[in-house]
């Protein structure tokens, strides 16, 4: 066989990859795996929450006072009978709707029935003009207020605001303690938010658990999809021409 028809011929590979392709790709494949395995265990973790939402949502509303105030979830729907209290008002800093800077109204609720005072968050207000605080009209009289309890406040990091002389008071985070110390009187440890449709709302579009299951599912096959890119790359980078057997051919 003549070296021109040698050189035609197609070439043969082999699977060869150095020790530095097999270290980076055994250390970097189970982190890319695991990742992808996390975000699934997520998505489960946030359906099953939400699932569990929906379910106190369907309940009735119930008065407050046929409760105990250590078996209130959250989540549920409550019935409120009272009035809201002009005096104790709290804006809740760092709150945005569409982009736009605003405030979330947490007020002071008297229910007449159970003799028991919680905090109501009412609403989101813009607040563009940081100069003067804004307005916070509030329906006087009694009161029937449609809410669901909330869970306990997270204490994570938040952006705190400057400290307001006065009614209403502008916070960075909700700390019930601290608001029942300024009104002298307790406050259940559980607060909870107007729903759609009760008096004396402002905006209430709220957002939603702050990452979807389907959203942790996404990012469960961007890694999955890294892994087998990963995969990939380390077979393509591990094939070498295989020029052994050549000695033996026989040239004209």
């Amino acid at each position: 066989m003549s070296h021109s028809q040698i050189d035609a011929m197609p070439r043969q590979h082999r699977f060869a990859p150095g020790w530095p392709l097999w270290v980076f790709t055994l250390a970097l494949l189970p982190v890319l795996i695991g990742l992808g395995f996390w975000q699934l265990e997520r998505a489960e973790e946030k359906r099953e929450l939400q699932a569990q939402i929906d379910q106190q949502r369907s309940l009735p509303a119930t008065p407050l006072a046929e409760l105990d105030a250590t078996t209130i979830t959250a989540w549920r729907p409550l019935l409120l009978t009272g009035a809201l209290d002009t005096r104790y008002i709290w804006l809740l800093d760092n709150r945005t709707r569409d982009g736009r800077p605003g405030v979330e109204v947490l007020q002071v609720f008297h229910d007449h029935a159970s003799d028991r005072r919680l905090l109501v968050n009412r609403g989101w207000l813009p607040w563009a003009d940081r100069r003067q605080l804004p307005a916070v009209p509030t329906p006087q009289g009694n009161l029937q207020l449609q809410v669901e309890a909330l869970p306990a406040p997270e204490q994570g990091f938040t952006l705190h605001s400057a400290p307001t002389a006065g009614w209403p008071k502008v916070v960075g985070r909700i700390d019930l303690p601290a608001f029942a110390a300024h009104t002298g009187a307790p406050l259940l440890p559980r607060m909870a938010r107007l729903r759609a449709g009760s008096q004396g709302g402002f905006q209430l579009n709220w957002p939603g658990l702050p990452m979807t299951a389907s959203k942790h599912t996404g990012y469960a096959v961007q890694w999955f999809a890294l892994a087998a890119a990963l995969l990939i790359l380390f077979i393509w980078a591990g094939l070498r021409p295989d020029s052994r057997g050549n000695d033996n051919d026989e040239h004209d």
